[in-house]
């Protein structure tokens, strides 16, 4: 493995909870506040509004390694599910709110999301959902964009692992990720086209920033992106895991992808890029059934089980998992596939309950909590000199 750091960056989009109706709660503009009256006492935080009132975004600072990610994460939830319940509402962390209307929400008061619901109206406002990005730092631009091609094909894995979101508008979606269909809606969406450079993927924004399609690169809101700003690879395939363990799991995975591809670079060895066209494909497999369908085997041109492509990227991963200290949190994919998945606790709940949302929601905000105090007897403080990563475009 080469001498470059792969930092990682983790964005998690939480669902701002009523605790008695269970809805979503239109609360950003108080979380905010009080945010700031941390930062005052010498929290160095990263929470950001999002498009509607009911979201709120956290950002981990650069982490070094997945034992920095666990440490942040679990402080930054800690953090804003203390500030949520302080100011009368509570924390949930899903793909999609079970049955809060979109119709309902109020959208965050700033020219950025004004701009965006002029141009794409309900597109816009119909956008309620909650996703969970994991940046890994990169060497260069060009490396950024290797990275890009070819970490396409594992997309559909990481989306069925962190499926999370069965159910819209209080009914069953008949999905596993019902957000990753409401985000499709959005233009520049979804898995990007091969680029063959860096170069390459300038150009394009270009054409787009010309031609008055958007008006900054953060409109590009692809399944993964060479970021605009930071020097990484971004992947926001995934819905926001519920459970704090599934968060460092796809963030181990994400970050053992990247390394193993450039140690085959490094080795002069390569991995084999598939068309768009047929990564869709799987994606659309992995939103359907999630870790209990079968995905398309490319090589082989033959449907297998989920079960048996997760074997498959374990055995790839396995040379950098050690070197990374990801092992634990990388393997624990195995568990969500015995357990189950967000999504399929989700559905669980719903029937044992004889139906009741409320339940769902219930469950959800106890699993958002699992294993978030634990070891957290003093409330350390986020170093200032660590920047953030991460923002909300």
């Amino acid at each position: 493995m080469s001498d470059h750091e792969y930092t990682l960056g983790v964005e998690e989009e939480y669902a701002i909870v009523d605790p008695e109706t269970r809805a979503l709660k239109s609360h950003i503009h108080t979380l905010m506040r009080m945010a700031k009256g941390a930062r005052a006492i010498g929290e160095n935080l990263m929470f950001q509004p999002e498009l509607h009132q009911s979201v709120v975004e956290v950002a981990t600072p650069v982490c070094r390694n997945i034992a920095d990610v666990r440490r942040d994460v679990c402080r930054l939830r800690r953090m804003i599910i203390r500030d949520a319940e302080n100011s009368g509402a509570t924390i949930a962390a899903m793909g999609t709110h079970p049955f809060s209307d979109w119709k309902d929400q109020r959208i965050t008061r700033r020219k950025r999301y004004q701009q965006i619901v002029d141009d794409m109206q309900d597109v816009a406002r119909g956008n309620l959902i909650f996703g969970l990005h994991v940046h890994v730092g990169v060497p260069t631009p060009d490396a950024a964009v290797e990275v890009m091609n070819e970490a396409r094909y594992f997309l559909p894995h990481l989306l069925a692992l962190s499926s999370s979101s069965p159910f819209w508008l209080g009914r069953r979606s008949g999905l596993m990720s019902t957000r990753s269909g409401v985000f499709r809606r959005f233009p520049r969406t979804g898995i990007p086209s091969k680029f063959r450079s860096h170069q390459e993927l300038k150009r394009h924004l270009d054409v787009l920033l010309e031609t008055g399609c958007i008006e900054d690169a953060g409109k590009i809101w692809w399944d993964i992106r060479a970021h605009h700003k930071y020097p990484t690879v971004e992947f926001r395939i995934c819905d926001l895991t519920t459970r704090v363990e599934e968060t460092l799991c796809i963030t181990a995975l994400v970050q053992a992808i990247v390394v193993r591809l450039r140690q085959l670079r490094e080795e002069n060895l390569g991995w084999r890029q598939y068309p768009r066209a047929l990564i869709e494909e799987n994606k659309w497999r992995a939103m359907r059934h999630g870790v209990r369908g079968k995905l398309i085997d490319f090589g082989k041109r033959r449907e297998v089980d989920f079960s048996c492509l997760l074997d498959e990227l374990l055995v790839f991963l396995d040379p950098v998992l050690d070197q990374l200290g990801s092992r634990q949190e990388a393997e624990y994919c195995l568990k969500i596939l015995k357990d189950g998945t967000s999504a399929e606790r989700q559905l669980r709940v719903f029937e044992e309950s004889g139906g009741e949302l409320s339940a769902v929601v219930d469950n959800v905000v106890e699993e958002t909590r699992e294993g978030v105090y634990e070891g957290s007897e003093t409330e350390e403080t986020v170093e200032a000199e660590r920047p953030i990563v991460g923002s909300s475009e």
